[in-house]
């Protein structure tokens, strides 16, 4: 992606900005890049190892567990050590993953290894958004952020090519014995590229203004916005850690008390939303749906390369759109797409109407339709809607949250199109969209061009005005 993506109008500070933000949404990259990978490998991987729908759904979910993991931690971790040290030991932890699974002689040391390498990709999946967010200025944050989701459908995309390239040199046989070993393998290229380039990014200056260096944060903040507006940023971000002084580090009580409930109820959802739409069941399992509806297994993995394409695309709009249309009306009308393309999707298995084009173009319809709302914009929320002493604690509960439905998703999938078949499983799918366009009219506010002290107050000013209006309520009954 090149920088005329981001505006060019604060000159110099904009490209520093870009680079930076680059490099951390790179982590974004790594997780893509694994899903097509394994969308690629896993009808090998079922052969070699002799592996029944359950067996299947886990091995390739396994990673999603130490995803969950990962992102559990990665709140603490953030806050105690730094945003960068987290994300580079985050990347040594990817590397050593999926270096060894790529390897391993038997199913159990894969499963294993799979899973520590889910612990690092679950850390940067919360962290990178994070920082980003933290680093980005209000103006342009929305599209900085989604640079993560950017950075994974590329991953995707590229990874799909690769997928289709490398089992094209061989036989059936070969890609059993040899072929998934190298799709996977070939990760840890970009694994170490993460890994090198972290040491050139600054640390978040929120967090270092939060540990009480404001002297090493004014610097950043000096390359970001110039002088007169970083040391406003300053004394804003100073202030709204004011009042947590001597508090020490955020807990999960302090996250889950009243006052933080609608803020974490959104974004808890949110990160559910995403996932029990049913994209990364497609993005997992693109090949195999394609030869449920009559593709062969050349077919299938083109047309693998084509839902990577469109999500990529899709994603790109995305990113000009999040800082113009906002958040709340990108996922309107994603969300309403997505539902309408899922109950075509199964309402041509439930007819046998898979032969034709019917079924590959409602999926690009529906990722198109992700990529340009929940795929990138969740990312985006999850990022900027919590208050600054809890920022890192809440975004990693609400990625853990993520990570945990997109498991239950990728490790029920197989079965569900076994058992329920394939209309039923995306007509549920198409439900869940539906509830996602209810829940974002009714409850998710709007945070375009408002800063990240401003989403704050924003929040901070919506409690008052509720307990106003109880204590009116309650007044009002005992009258």
């Amino acid at each position: 992606m090149s920088t005329s993506t981001i505006p060019t109008d604060s000159g110099p500070r904009m490209k520093f900005v870009f680079l930076v933000t680059a490099v951390a949404a790179l982590g974004g990259f790594l997780a893509g890049f694994d899903t097509a990978a394994m969308s690629g490998a896993n009808a090998f991987l079922r052969e070699r190892f002799a592996l029944s729908d359950f067996m299947l759904g886990w091995t390739v979910s396994c990673l999603i567990i130490g995803c969950a993991i990962g992102a559990a931690f990665a709140g603490a971790l953030g806050d105690r050590l730094g945003r960068k040290k987290v994300l580079i030991g985050a990347s040594l932890l990817f590397i050593a993953g999926i270096a060894v699974s790529a390897l391993s002689p038997s199913l159990p040391l894969l499963i294993v290894f799979r899973m520590i390498e889910g612990l690092g990709l679950g850390l940067t999946s919360a962290l990178c958004p994070l920082y980003n967010a933290e680093i980005a200025p209000a103006k342009y944050r929305g599209r900085l952020v989604a640079m993560n989701q950017l950075a994974l459908v590329t991953g995707i995309f590229l990874g799909s090519l690769l997928a289709y390239g490398i089992t094209g040199l061989g036989d059936e046989l070969w890609n059993q014995a040899t072929g998934w070993r190298i799709l996977l393998g070939i990760g840890v290229v970009p694994g170490v590229l993460f890994l090198l380039l972290l040491f050139l990014v600054p640390e978040s200056p929120r967090w270092l203004i939060k540990q009480g260096k404001p002297e090493k944060a004014l610097p950043i903040l000096l390359k970001i916005h110039g002088e007169e507006l970083a040391r406003k940023e300053v004394l804003d971000i100073k202030q709204s850690f004011k009042q947590e002084e001597g508090l020490g580090h955020a807990t999960l009580k302090e996250l889950f008390a009243s006052k933080h409930r609608i803020i974490l109820v959104v974004g808890v959802m949110m990160a559910v939303l995403q996932q029990v739409t049913g994209i990364n069941a497609i993005m997992y399992y693109a090949p195999t749906i394609f030869r449920q509806a009559g593709a062969g297994t050349s077919g299938s993995l083109t047309q693998a390369i084509f839902v990577g394409l469109v999500n990529l695309l899709f994603t790109i709009l995305s990113l000009w759109l999040v800082d113009k249309a906002g958040r709340k009306l990108l996922i309107l009308i994603g969300s309403a797409f997505m539902t309408v393309s899922l109950t075509v999707i199964g309402y041509a298995f439930y007819s046998g109407n898979t032969s034709g084009p019917l079924v590959l173009a409602a999926i690009l319809v529906y990722v198109a339709a992700f990529a340009v709302s929940l795929g990138a914009v969740v990312w985006v929320i999850l990022a900027e809607i919590f208050p600054n002493r809890i920022r890192g604690l809440a975004t990693a509960v609400c990625t853990m949250a993520l990570w945990a439905m997109d498991f239950v998703v990728s490790q029920s999938f197989p079965s569900l199109i076994s058992t329920a078949g394939p209309a039923v499983t995306f007509w549920m799918f198409a439900a869940t969209s539906l509830f996602t366009f209810l829940f974002t009219l009714g409850v998710v506010p709007e945070t375009k061009g408002k800063s990240l002290e401003e989403i704050e107050a924003m929040w901070e000013t919506h409690r008052q005005d509720k307990e106003n209006k109880d204590r009116l309520k309650t007044s009002l009954q005992k009258s």
